[in-house]
């Protein structure tokens, strides 16, 4: 049977792709954007199938709206992806609060708002799968990442948790990680002003993420994974996506699992006989 799917952020990278790869393989779609100026050429082939929706995922009722209308227009929800987002870069102090606030409010809140908005309809089915995007910055983070990263692992976190929630109502949830593809991203991207306190380090985080960045990914090339992730009888929880990603994951976590072992040998030597916490150390 083919699926139904709402996607945000459909009218270019990963969304535009995924909405493609569903419609071409004979599912139906309904692609939101705040821009249908692609989607509406799009629906010129796919008319049928094709329900574009104007939404700004930071507006919790338009996006109870856009859920409602998919729903009413196809009869069911069967993958809801939280796509739409962009990215915050320059250092903890130099964004401004409103800046701040912006970024979670697109790529947290946005998400959890048609999450919240969808689950109703997917617990009536008692089936259905939620694909978070997520990104490697979810996992991990360096300079001029952190309010971006912060964004990511909140949604790891709250997926982590649906994921928990929802599995036994038979809702599935998995967390996409891409590592750089050529979504084009970086042109929503917004650079806060540089303190001239950070000039060096600034340059510095620079050179790192060029090297990381290199040779950036065909996202077409993820389409594949991802339906093959929606078709899964049992679908992960997490998938990487990117040919460097799971080694650039794997060193960090085994430099993480290094520091706690350490540090929990410093523990041992210094528990008192009577298992009493160190002082300094609780917490």
């Amino acid at each position: 049977m083919s699926k139904v799917w709402f996607i945000t952020g459909a009218s270019r990278g990963f969304g535009w792709e995924w909405t493609l790869a569903a419609l071409r393989r004979g599912d139906r779609v309904a692609a939101t954007a705040r821009d249908l100026t692609t989607l509406r050429e799009l629906s010129v082939d796919y008319h049928d199938s094709l329900l574009p929706l104007v939404l700004d995922v930071t507006d919790e009722s338009a996006a109870s709206a856009a859920v409602r209308a998919a729903h009413e227009h196809f009869g069911q929800l069967d993958v809801v992806v939280n796509n739409a987002g962009y990215g915050l870069y320059g250092f903890v102090e130099e964004p401004s609060s409103t800046q701040v606030r912006e970024q979670m409010e697109v790529n947290f809140f946005g998400a959890l708002w048609v999450t919240r908005a969808a689950l109703p309809y997917l617990r009536a089915q008692r089936s259905g799968h939620f694909i978070q995007v997520s990104s490697g910055a979810g996992l991990v983070t360096a300079a001029r990442f952190g309010l971006y990263s912060a964004s990511k692992h909140a949604l790891e976190a709250v997926s982590e948790a649906l994921a928990q929630e929802v599995g036994p109502q038979g809702i599935s949830v998995t967390l996409v990680e891409p590592g750089p593809y050529a979504t084009g991203f970086n042109q929503s991207v917004t650079l806060a002003a540089e303190m001239p306190e950070y000039v060096a380090t600034h340059r510095e985080a620079e050179r790192a993420l060029g090297d990381f960045m290199g040779a950036q990914g065909d996202p077409a090339t993820t389409t594949a994974v991802i339906l093959e992730v929606v078709d899964a009888a049992e679908p992960p929880l997490r998938v990487l996506l990117g040919p460097t990603m799971f080694d650039f994951v794997r060193s960090e976590y085994e430099q993480r699992l290094d520091t706690w072992t350490r540090w929990e040998s410093r523990h041992d030597e210094t528990r008192s006989p009577h298992g009493d916490q160190p002082t300094g150390l609780s917490g």
